[in-house]
């Protein structure tokens, strides 16, 4: 089942740039091609060459970027789950600085965040694939806003588009 392009109100206004750049209207299907890309520019990246590569002074390092994609995949993933399952809890925010910041993604094997991408990846799709057309529109509070499952979805794949804009135009990575 197609998941549906999420409206402006199914996730947090601060990702609607980011959304608008996701194409399509299927969220799976986006974050399958959209793994497949990451991975084969992750395998493209010379460890050497990107070791401890920053665009500016106290930006994060290439390394460093891909472990947060990671982090915010996990935690975006589980709000998705918490939303389509009915749980009426409140969500949590985190801070992303906190999180890189409170771990050593620079001194990881290259070969190991990608490894790492590729389960939490399919994780995500493995989690998103059976999904209802009810359970993609179920609405929950995340982080303060009121989000559905398929706007966290879409959140997942924007937000990862977004670095990677940065990391081609920045970093200039391939």
């Amino acid at each position: 089942m197609k998941s549906g392009r999420p409206l402006d109100a199914e996730f947090a206004p601060y990702a609607k740039a980011d959304i608008d750049y996701v194409a399509g209207d299927d969220a799976v299907a986006v974050l399958d091609r959209q793994g497949r890309e990451v991975v084969a520019l992750l395998d493209s990246l010379d460890e050497t060459t990107i070791t401890g590569l920053r665009y500016a002074p106290g930006k994060w390092t290439v390394k460093e970027v891909f472990g947060h994609l990671i982090d915010d995949e996990r935690m975006f993933a589980y709000r998705a789950l918490c939303v389509a399952r009915k749980d009426a809890k409140p969500l949590p925010g985190f801070d992303e600085n906190d999180y890189v910041a409170a771990t050593d993604f620079e001194s990881r094997p290259l070969a190991g965040l990608i490894a790492d991408y590729k389960i939490v990846r399919a994780a995500t799709v493995a989690l998103f694939q059976p999904l209802t057309e009810t359970e993609w529109k179920r609405r929950g509070m995340v982080n303060g806003y009121e989000a559905s499952v398929r706007g966290l979805a879409f959140h997942v794949a924007g937000h990862e588009l977004h670095h990677l804009r940065t990391l081609h135009d920045k970093y200039n990575l391939p």
